[in-house]
């Protein structure tokens, strides 16, 4: 098996772009937020969380991930139990958001569309992280290969998820 920084170092630049996307994305909905700050109210908890918040969560998810990969570790182990703890946070988002999308009974107002990108596809991406994670355990370039799919997924349904909302919070706005 390769050591830990020759194996990475092969992924050194892609986790570099994708930290840096996530970060700008993560920068670019505040002001998606601002924009739809007419639309969005601390009495509306659950669409609050479940449709913007979960954006930032899954940006911010992805640069944590990017950091973790990027940063100068020196033991294999803890590389794979912060991408775990990582998925597991995100996975853990997911449940807590869905609980209040359940409680305020928005659940039964989300279309089709909406649920799958919105709850379904962020806990595949969360999974297949956690799973990339314990991959790392043992098969770093596997892990490495997989992590890179799965933060590719997560910030690919961020980038729809705000785009979603921005046009969402725009046409409420003047509706």
């Amino acid at each position: 098996m390769p050591p830990l920084t020759d194996a990475l170092a092969a992924w050194r630049d892609f986790y570099a772009l994708l930290g840096t996307a996530s970060a700008t994305m993560v920068g670019l909905l505040f002001v998606a937020a601002s924009v739809g700050s007419g639309v969005f109210s601390a009495d509306r908890i659950a669409p609050l969380r479940m449709f913007l918040s979960a954006s930032v969560v899954h940006f911010s998810g992805v640069l944590a991930v990017s950091l973790v990969l990027l940063a100068p570790l020196r033991s294999q182990f803890l590389l794979a139990s912060l991408v775990v703890a990582c998925g597991l946070f995100g996975l853990a988002y997911c449940a807590v958001s869905w609980r209040d999308t359940v409680r305020d009974g928005l659940s039964k107002r989300i279309d089709l569309e909406d649920r799958i990108w919105y709850a379904f596809m962020p806990v595949a991406g969360y999974l297949l992280e956690t799973a990339s994670g314990v991959t790392l355990f043992g098969q770093l370039h596997l892990g490495c290969a997989a992590v890179a799919v799965s933060e590719g997924l997560l910030l690919l349904i961020g980038i729809h998820n705000a785009w979603d909302i921005t046009i969402w919070s725009i046409t409420k706005r003047k509706g």
